[in-house]
């Protein structure tokens, strides 16, 4: 399904929105793997497709080579969530959700950081090209 800008937009509202009730309910301080798992749950909930975990192979010369990535989250086939629980966001990190995009040709991409005290400070997205095309 092609999605316009106004449906990721909405999209990612709804994650926001389920990412905010985690933080609310659990506060920061707490393993990764906790906020995924009970993300997974809400977003579900809403009557998301969510899967975790997803392998993301690389390929160079149309050759897939022995390197496989680890998506968090990919909601809906189009939205990926790279989740951590750290002191402080770092450029790697956004590397990291862009080579993600990049090599999975998706357009949009959450890097959601639990570990502050409003999650708002703890979100950064990330485009991959132009939402419209």
């Amino acid at each position: 399904m092609k999605y316009t800008e106004v449906e990721y937009n909405e999209l990612t509202k709804l994650v926001i929105k389920c990412a905010i009730e985690v933080h609310k309910e659990l506060g920061p301080g707490l393993l990764e793997s906790v906020y995924e798992i009970c993300l997974i749950k809400l977003l579900r909930e809403e009557g998301l497709d969510v899967k975790h975990q997803v392998k993301l192979p690389v390929y160079f010369r149309k050759e897939k080579l022995d390197k496989d990535f680890i998506l968090d989250i990919l909601v809906n086939n189009v939205l990926i969530l790279e989740i951590k629980s750290i002191e402080d966001l770092q450029p790697i990190h956004e590397a990291q959700l862009m080579t993600y995009l990049k090599l999975s040709n998706k357009k949009l991409g959450l890097l959601i950081n639990f570990n502050v005290e409003l999650l708002k400070d703890g979100i950064r997205r990330r485009i991959n090209g132009d939402l419209n095309n």
